[in-house]
């Protein structure tokens, strides 16, 4: 490690400390992410060897933030594992709350152009994920990494899901947020597959459109009665089988309300597509590649992506 100069703490990720460093060699800023996990006398668990290669896989996308090396330390006979990744200078969380501020216009919107910009990368990023055949399970701005200079936007801290077991509250104070997890995650599905990551692309779409979250709940109860209010409350017409899912009770009955009421910002166009990713029967839910195809962004110049 003596490779890189340590800087600062910029952060505690679901998978361990995330550390800025210099690169002696290459004069560049790094991630550094010191993996917590079990190294035993065989040597480091070959799922972790898996993960890291998938990630490497997938790290070719330049919407996927780029895995550099992985650097296996000894210290005081312990083995340690540092994943080393581009350094980005800010995440979409702290973009969406900084637009305007040198203006003094703490609510102005985001620029259409903008918005449509990020979301063509973000869903080009899961598209890219979902076809190896990987899901996040947590999407949200903080884990989307922003180059303000170039405009891109990149998808970070993914696909250690199975080999780190992400837990369900961090190892910070901050509890995972629940804000963009998908309905049937929330009623307790064991089996569930990509549409769950379109959810939550779905709920930062809401978040760029409006600069404030879609569905801020402060418990799993609080987040399902948030989205039944805007969505109505589902039933077995509109999503089969929903009764049978584990955490299933008889909620409070909603109709459905007007998406468009709360972006006001996005066009009719916006608005079908966000509905699109918002629907209750995961089958239902767009894909990333049709999502691409959408005809919001068809005055994107899709030739620079």
């Amino acid at each position: 490690m003596d490779k890189y100069e340590e800087l600062e703490k910029v952060g505690e990720g679901t998978y361990g400390k995330v550390y800025r460093a210099l690169d002696r060699r290459t004069g560049r800023w790094v991630a550094l992410k010191k993996a917590r996990l079990e190294i035993d006398e065989e040597g480091v668990p070959s799922t972790t060897l898996r993960e890291i290669s998938l990630l490497q896989t997938l790290s070719q996308s330049i919407y996927i933030v780029k895995l550099l090396s992985v650097e296996q330390i000894y210290k005081r006979g312990k083995t340690g594992l540092y994943l080393v990744f581009e350094y980005m200078d800010t995440d979409l969380k702290k973009y969406i709350e900084a637009h305007g501020h040198n203006l003094g216009q703490a609510r102005i919107p985001l620029p259409m152009k903008l918005i449509k910009s990020f979301m063509y990368q973000l869903c080009k990023g899961v598209a890219h994920c979902h076809r190896h055949g990987v899901m996040h399970r947590d999407l949200k701005p903080q884990n989307l990494l922003v180059d303000k200079e170039k405009g891109l936007l990149k998808i970070a801290d993914f696909g250690l899901g199975r080999a780190f077991s992400v837990p369900l509250k961090s190892y910070t104070h901050e509890i995972v947020t629940l804000w963009y997890r998908a309905p049937e995650v929330l009623l307790g599905a064991t089996h569930y597959s990509t549409p769950i990551d379109i959810w939550s692309v779905g709920c930062i779409f809401a978040e760029l459109s409006r600069r404030q979250p879609l569905f801020p709940g402060d418990s799993e109860l609080q987040q399902l009665l948030h989205i039944f209010k805007l969505l109505g409350t589902p039933n077995e017409n509109i999503w089969p089988g929903v009764n049978k899912l584990r955490d299933w009770h008889d909620y409070p009955q909603w109709k459905a309300g007007e998406i468009d009421k709360v972006v006001p910002n996005l066009d009719e166009q916006g608005v079908d597509l966000l509905s699109s990713m918002l629907r209750y029967d995961p089958t239902q839910r767009i894909s990333a590649k049709a999502a691409m195809a959408h005809p919001f962004f068809d005055e994107l110049d899709k030739s620079q992506y």
